[in-house]
Formats: C-alpha cells, sequence, structure tokens
C-alpha cells in the first residue's frame, strides 16, 4: 500500500486543501499568533491559534509551511500537525476544563501501568520488574508518592493519599504540559512515565520502550509481529510530539 493511501484512506480523517503560499508568527499582545498568509489560523472553537514562547510559534508555522507540500495535490490531514493538534487542546479544552483534564489525568495514575505485573512468575515478570520498578521508585524519590504493585489484572485500589498528591502534582502544572501529558500518557497507559517524561528524568525511546516492554517480550519469544510494531511506532510518534511540545513550549 502506497504511502498516500495509508495517509488518505477512507477511514481516516477527511484531507484538506492547501491553500496558503506561506505560513509566519505575529507577536501580539497574547503572545505569538501563527498566520496564513498574513491571516490568524483559527482553531475549531474559533479561537486564534496562539501561543507563549516563540520557539513552538515557530515550531507551529513550520507544520503549516509543510502541510501539503509532499503531496502532488497539496492534501494534508490533521496527521501532519501534530503540534497544532497538542496547542489546540491546550487552548480550547485544557484552559478551560482544567479540573476535568487533571482528574483524567489522574485516573491513569490509580491504573498504571507499572502497577500491574504478570500473574505468573516467568521472563515477563523479570523484565517488567527491571523496566518498569524503577519508576515507581524514582516517583516516590521525587515526588514522594508510593503507588502498589499487584500480579495479574484484578483491579488494585491505589492509597487515597497516593491519589491525591498525584492530583496536586498535576494541578501544579501549566496548560501546555497538561495538553502535552494528554496525548503522551494515553499512548503510554502510565501516569508515572508522562511525569517522568515532563519532568525530563526519561527520554521519549526510554517511555515507549518501557511501556511496551509486554509486546517486545511477546516478539521475542514468537517473532516480529506488523501489527504490534506498528502499534509502539504509533506510540513513539505521539510520546515524541509531546515531549517536543513540553520542550518547545519553556523556551
Amino acid at each position: 500500500m502506497s504511502t498516500d493511501k495509508k495517509r488518505f484512506s477512507a477511514d481516516g480523517p477527511a484531507p484538506r486543501q492547501r491553500f496558503w503560499k506561506e505560513a509566519g508568527v505575529q507577536e501580539t499582545a497574547d503572545g505569538f499568533t501563527i498566520t496564513l498568509d498574513g491571516k490568524p489560523v483559527r482553531l475549531p472553537g474559533g479561537n486564534p491559534l496562539c501561543v507563549t514562547a516563540r520557539p513552538l510559534a515557530e515550531a507551529l508555522a513550520a507544520e503549516w509551511a509543510a502541510a501539503g507540500l509532499d503531496d502532488p495535490k497539496g492534501r494534508f490531514t490533521p496527521a501532519d500537525l501534530p503540534l497544532t493538534r497538542i496547542a489546540g487542546t491546550k487552548i480550547e479544552r485544557v484552559r478551560p476544563e482544567r479540573e476535568h483534564i487533571i482528574a483524567t489525568l489522574a485516573d491513569y495514575g490509580a491504573h498504571d501501568l507499572l502497577c500491574y505485573r504478570a500473574e505468573t512468575e516467568g521472563p515477563l515478570t523479570v523484565r517488567q520488574a527491571e523496566e518498569w520498578q524503577p519508576w515507581l521508585d524514582w516517583l516516590n524519590e521525587r515526588h514522594g508518592i508510593t503507588l502498589r504493585v499487584t500480579h495479574g489484572m484484578m483491579p488494585i485500589k491505589q492509597p487515597e493519599p497516593a491519589l491525591q498528591r498525584l492530583r496536586t502534582l498535576l494541578a501544579t502544572r501549566n496548560d501546555a504540559d497538561l495538553a502535552a501529558l494528554g496525548v503522551a500518557v494515553p499512548a503510554l497507559g502510565s501516569l508515572v512515565l508522562g511525569l517522568a517524561l515532563a519532568d525530563g528524568a526519561i527520554t521519549p525511546a526510554q517511555a515507549v520502550a518501557a511501556a511496551s516492554v509486554d509486546e517486545r517480550v511477546q516478539m521475542e519469544r514468537w517473532g516480529e509481529d506488523a501489527a504490534i510494531l506498528d502499534r509502539i511506532a504509533a506510540m513513539n510518534e505521539d510520546v515524541t510530539d509531546a515531549a517536543r511540545f513540553m520542550e518547545l513550549g519553556r523556551g
């Protein structure tokens, strides 16, 4: 299957047509607005695409400058604008719904991937302990939060003080970090790994490697699986975009 067919498949988002010649950045009283041929980019809710950090604004403008250029018909999809999607979430979802976003992210901590180990002893439980426990230890040492670990899939109830600390910790994050965590945490299945990413304690590649331990052990035993490799690659893209958004937003 060609790249174009994958990008513009019938079950994917409808492609849009490039209509502008130049993308730029305009400084305003509220920050840095992204423009197309001098006119502000408007998000679906009508808000201008405006951020407070120039490096992030320049990266957003670069996305729009490149969108559609690699297609003979000038078509592009939201997948070509990953940083814009996160910025849009920050402006139109996180800003007006901070408490809901914090509660949603904290719920991943209540059921964090790193806390659920294989039920029977074997190579998988060894690898899970090796690659997951250091990040639970990091959470305790860095933020004073201890999460319980179980073996098997039966839900475990985390201590309420720990969950409250997670909510408090998330409340200290700015809107940009919460928007980026809203991409990284569901992709990883782990709030712990997401927080380590936000703190710069783990790289995107390390976070994805940790989150995909089960899949990698499975492939080491049974051979590579194209569907699993595609899922890991998609996870890597999401986590890398989220980490880049947070880094640029602090510039």
